[in-house]
Formats: structure tokens, C-alpha cells, sequence
């Protein structure tokens, strides 16, 4: 099942790649099972201290894999929702509760689950080449990934009921418009910049990454003063740590701080 999604780790960060191009990546029942397997194994590998998700050949990713789901539909509604609807829902919640910073690197069409993927990330960075679209009132049904929750509250009701309810497809500048994505960039600079963005962030405390990352969200969706107990729970859990305190010793005495196992620029590990 893994060799659908291929691993690789450079450094302190892992790059996984989905890899069914001759399906444009579609996400099958074992490809989303592996990727939840390898999404655990990479969390808790303290070595590695962010992921990059990307596809093989032209696709992101296309989506589910519609044969594999019109057969549990087949079979029965709760079939249907348990193999296909709860499976894809489990894997972009944990993608978008990854205590590690993870960036959709978009290499072509991402298409139903691969743009519900992508809105589920905290990070995306688009090829040029990158198309999107929610294809599933094609189908006949609403996404079922995520993509009626999370496109509206990136892009906004009536900007996503468009692409929700007509089906088309939209350009990579669009994405970045709707808030989609972080940047659209020449093909050939997709990996590199996507590096280079969790670089810049694997420089600070993993730590502090991770609260941010958490505060960000959980609070994202509830009202003010919920989140502003999010954002204080958080802190909390800073409190105590060495990472804090190295952090304000470095500000007052002029100097980078030396963060404990954090990711280092000048040795690249």
C-alpha cells in the first residue's frame, strides 16, 4: 500500500509524494491509509521537523478514487460513509491538526480531495501549472472531504458557493486570490520554494511551532473568547519550557537563539 506514496527525508524535512500517476493520484482506500500511517510516523519522529506533500507526474491529485467508491456506494449508504466519507474526513483533519508545519506543494490538478487537501493544510504553495476544482456536484453529491466547511471559511460564503455549485475548475492564481494557497510559482521553483518556506519557519522553536500551529486550529472556528483561551492554553504550555527562556534570554542579550533540538541553518540539520 505505501508505494503510493513515496517517502523521503532531507535533512529535517520529510517530503511525501503521492504516487499513483497513472490514476492523476487519485486517493484510494489504501492511499489514504498509508498517508495516515505515514503522517504518525512522521509526527512522532523527532528528527524530522516539517513535511512537504506533493504529487507524481502532472496531478496533485485528482481526488477519490470513484470506482473504488461507487462500489461501497454500491454496496450500501453506510458502506459508502464508512470506507469513503469517514476515511477521507479522517485525513484532512489530521493533516489539518499536524503538530508539525506541513505545505501542499500543488504540482498540477487538484481536483475534489486533492483541493480538500489542500484547503486543510496549513501551508500550500501552486505551480503555475496547478488547476483546481470541486468537481463533486458533477457527481451528483456535495464534497464530502471537508470542501462545504473549510473552502468558506478560506475564501468566503458566496466565492465558494460558486466553485461548490457549478463544478468548474480554477486557476492557481484564482487559489491565491480565494486564500487557497501562499504563492503561485514557476513549476520548476515549486519544490525549492516550498523548502525554502519551511525553512524559514524550522528556524524558531519547534515548540512554539507546534502551539501556534494548535492555537491556530482550534481556535480558528469559535468565537473570540474561546480562542483567546486557545491562544492562553497554549502559552501555558510554553510557560515552563527552555525554549521560552532561551528564547527571551537571546532577545535581551542581542544574539540568535539556540533553541534545543531545533533545525539548524548554518548545518542544515
Amino acid at each position: 500500500m505505501t508505494a503510493y506514496v513515496l517517502k523521503t527525508v532531507e535533512g529535517a524535512i520529510a517530503t511525501l509524494t503521492l504516487n499513483r500517476p497513472e490514476k492523476l493520484n487519485a486517493l484510494s482506500y489504501g492511499t489514504i491509509d498509508a498517508l495516515l500511517r505515514l503522517l504518525d510516523e512522521i509526527e512522532s519522529d523527532g528528527d524530522i521537523h516539517g513535511l512537504i506533500l506533493t504529487g507524481s507526474g502532472r496531478a496533485f491529485c485528482a481526488g477519490g478514487d470513484i470506482p473504488e467508491f461507487s462500489g461501497s456506494v454500491s454496496h450500501s449508504p453506510e458502506a459508502a460513509l464508512r470506507d469513503f466519507v469517514a476515511r477521507g474526513q479522517r485525513l484532512t483533519a489530521r493533516i489539518e491538526a499536524f503538530r508539525k508545519p506541513i505545505v501542499v506543494a500543488v504540482n498540477g490538478l487538484a481536483y475534489g480531495g486533492g483541493c480538500e487537501v489542500t484547503e486543510a493544510a496549513p501551508l500550500a504553495i501552486a505551480s503555475e501549472r496547478a488547476v483546481f476544482a470541486k468537481p463533486e456536484i458533477r457527481l451528483g453529491m456535495p464534497p464530502t472531504f471537508g470542501g462545504t466547511q473549510r473552502l468558506p471559511r478560506l475564501a468566503g460564503r458566496k466565492r465558494a458557493m460558486e466553485l461548490l455549485l457549478t463544478g468548474e475548475t480554477f486557476s492557481a492564481e484564482r487559489a491565491l486570490e480565494l486564500g487557497l494557497v501562499n504563492a503561485v510559482v514557476p513549476h520548476d521553483r515549486l519544490l525549492p520554494r516550498a523548502r525554502d518556506l519551511l525553512e524559514r519557519i524550522l528556524v524558531h522553536s519547534p515548540l512554539a511551532v507546534a502551539t501556534i500551529l494548535t492555537a491556530v486550529t482550534r481556535g480558528i472556528n469559535v468565537p473570540i473568547g474561546e480562542g483567546l483561551l486557545v491562544e492562553a492554553e497554549q502559552f501555558a504550555r510554553m510557560a515552563p519550557t527552555a525554549d521560552l527562556r532561551e528564547g527571551l534570554d537571546a532577545w535581551i542579550g542581542r544574539r540568535e537563539p539556540a533553541y534545543p533540538g531545533r533545525w539548524s541553518a548554518a548545518t542544515g540539520g
